[in-house]
């Protein structure tokens, strides 16, 4: 047996490889010069360069990140492809909003704003686009009852205990926030729910989040486009693609916190700037799953991303909050609580039939269209 790979074989590796080539050469550019590129705010226009530069090659990284994310999705099947890709967009999520915080002038609404943006985002605004594209293609379409309402199930506590419990608690003179034993506690019970939630979609009913045919096989059944790409290899490239995200996150950071404050923009706009850019390679994958019949893959994909991000990113925000000894508002305005009331009411009544159609992608639409406004006209 020999190991020799043709040249044409590697030329193909090796453009597979670009975002993670193009993302290491910019993160070697900016720790060799980006303390001098980022000294002066004045220069507009250098910056305008440096932040689309910065913002391309995050937004490149991210999607070589989602294709070996998916890559591995096709060779491990669901649930575990599409767990493997929500846990990825969150690390990125987290390694940005942690950069963001660490600036020291940071709002401490901007933890806040961007998960809320991931639930705006993912539950309305991709969970209505892929209903309604999918409606308009395909009529209706099926998807497993029993997967949507264990995200549901989940979903709703965590995220009002989360985002909406915190306004009523008087222990933290900053309005929204939790003391020391209270985001403890909550973060220890946060993530024991959500450990007992993936122990359910991993092994004990991972049926839940698939669909089944009439006679018990999976309709989605994993089928490697590149065979001879072993899963190991997919999952070390994804780390690899995924360090000069995280490494330049610290850059944007600064870019975004000082852009805010230069033009008078809401600070919720960072936070929407920040999900709309994790989210973008994510969203994608799952409006074709939807375009493609595969609707079981994108409801898993956007109540996931929801999910994994109120059950993961806010017990870390909170342990990093009291590391550093931040203050992190978590309550959302009362309009905001309003929104995701909303939100959950209506992904419950979506949900509750094994059919979806436009009617329901329509009105998810409606909701985040609601959102941007009160973003710029509160």
């Amino acid at each position: 047996m020999h190991y020799w790979i043709s040249p044409s074989r590697w030329e193909a590796h090796l453009r597979g490889e670009v975002p993670f080539i193009i993302g290491a050469m910019t993160l070697c550019l900016f720790l060799i010069y980006g303390s001098a590129w980022l000294a002066d705010p004045t220069q507009f226009l250098e910056r305008s360069v440096l932040f689309v530069w910065l913002l391309a090659t995050i937004a490149v990284c991210i999607f070589g990140v989602v294709r070996h994310a998916d890559a591995l999705a096709e060779l491990l099947g669901e649930p575990l492809g599409t767990l493997i890709l929500t846990v990825s967009v969150i690390v990125i999520e987290v390694s940005l909003i942690t950069a963001v915080m660490l600036e020291g002038a940071t709002d401490p609404t901007l933890a806040r704003d961007t998960m809320f943006s991931v639930i705006m985002i993912m539950m309305n605004g991709m969970v209505g686009l892929c209903l309604l594209a999918g409606g308009l293609l395909h009529v209706q379409q099926e998807y497993n009852l029993e997967g949507a309402r264990a995200y549901l199930a989940v979903l709703v506590p965590l995220s009002t205990i989360a985002l909406i419990l915190p306004r009523s608690t008087a222990s933290t003179a900053l309005e929204g926030a939790l003391n020391y034993w209270q985001s403890t506690l909550f973060s220890l019970a946060t993530i024991v729910l959500y450990g007992i939630f993936l122990a359910l979609q991993t092994l004990r009913h991972r049926g839940f989040f698939s669909l089944q045919r009439e006679n018990g096989d999976d309709c989605e059944e994993p089928t490697s486009r590149q065979p001879h790409q072993s899963a190991s290899r997919h999952a070390l490239l994804l780390l690899l693609t995924m360090l000069p995200v995280v490494g330049l996150a610290e850059y944007l950071a600064v870019m975004v916190e000082q852009g805010i404050h230069a033009f008078q923009v809401p600070p919720a706009v960072g936070g929407t700037l920040i999900a709309a850019l994790i989210l973008a390679p994510e969203s994608i994958t799952a409006l074709r799953a939807a375009l493609a019949n595969k609707l079981q893959r994108s409801i898993n994909l956007c109540l996931g991303s929801a999910l994994s991000t109120v059950a993961l990113t806010v017990p870390l925000v909170l342990m990093i909050g009291l590391a550093t000894g931040q203050s992190i508002t978590l309550g959302l305005t009362d309009e905001n609580i309003i929104l995701l009331v909303l939100t959950l009411a209506v992904s419950m009544l979506t949900f509750y039939g094994a059919r979806t159609n436009v009617l329901h992608g329509a009105v998810h639409l409606l909701l985040l269209f609601t959102y941007l406004v009160l973003i710029f006209n509160p």
